[in-house]
């Protein structure tokens, strides 16, 4: 497969990096600075310079032409204030998907965050946040022409990964490793079976493999 990850410098992004080239899959990140090309390339990845901030929908589309499926795993990160929570973890979002939709690109993974909700109230940066993810999530649900599926990982860790999940419609708060929501993203990606389907995921007590096949055509 040839997968394009939106977001290619993140931590999340550079472990499914890591995953997907290991496994044979042909993978392209895209980041937008030329400076952090050197870590992709490490993980497997071939770096693409692209800011989705500024990009229009017809250059995101070129370079997700020929693509199996795409992930959108960026994020304004915890040091960012309101406006950049809507341009990318909202704009960004819907930018990519309708990308997706103009290249033919009908597998659509999204990395979420648990509470995301288009209704969240309050103005505390992290109420923004979710209402963003929430609004992306949305758009993204609405769009016929992908086979989508939404991650929401609980309270993400550096801890070292599991690979042992609890991955379900609904499955309360905890925490999850990062090393376990790329596992689980390189599974879902393969896995067109998921498609239609908002998943949340902390740690538990199936393997990866197991809980995605457990929740595929639910």
């Amino acid at each position: 497969m040839r997968i394009v990850i939106a977001g290619g410098h993140g931590q999340i992004a550079l472990r499914l990096e890591r995953l997907l080239a290991a496994r044979g899959d042909e993978v392209a990140g895209i980041i937008r600075k030329a400076e952090q090309a050197d870590d992709l390339r490490e993980a497997g990845a071939e770096p693409v310079v692209l800011d989705l901030e500024s990009a229009s929908v017809d250059e995101v589309a070129e370079r997700l032409r020929g693509a199996d499926a795409a992930v959108f795993a960026a994020g304004a990160g915890p040091g960012s204030g309101a406006a950049r929570k809507d341009t990318v973890d909202k704009a960004a979002a819907i930018l990519f998907a309708d990308a997706a939709v103009k290249a033919g690109v009908r597998r659509f993974v999204v990395v979420s965050s648990m509470g995301a909700d288009p209704q969240h109230e309050g103005d505390e940066i992290f109420d923004v946040y979710q209402r963003a993810k929430g609004e992306a999530d949305a758009y993204v649900r609405g769009l016929d022409a992908l086979d989508w599926t939404i991650l929401r990982p609980g309270q993400l860790t550096d801890d070292a990964g599991t690979g042992l999940v609890r991955l379900e419609a609904h499955t309360g708060r905890g925490p999850i490793p990062r090393d376990d929501v790329a596992a689980v993203l390189a599974e879902l990606v393969d896995t067109s079976a998921t498609a239609g389907l908002t998943l949340e995921l902390i740690s538990g007590p199936a393997p990866v493999s197991v809980a995605v096949k457990s929740v595929a055509g639910n």
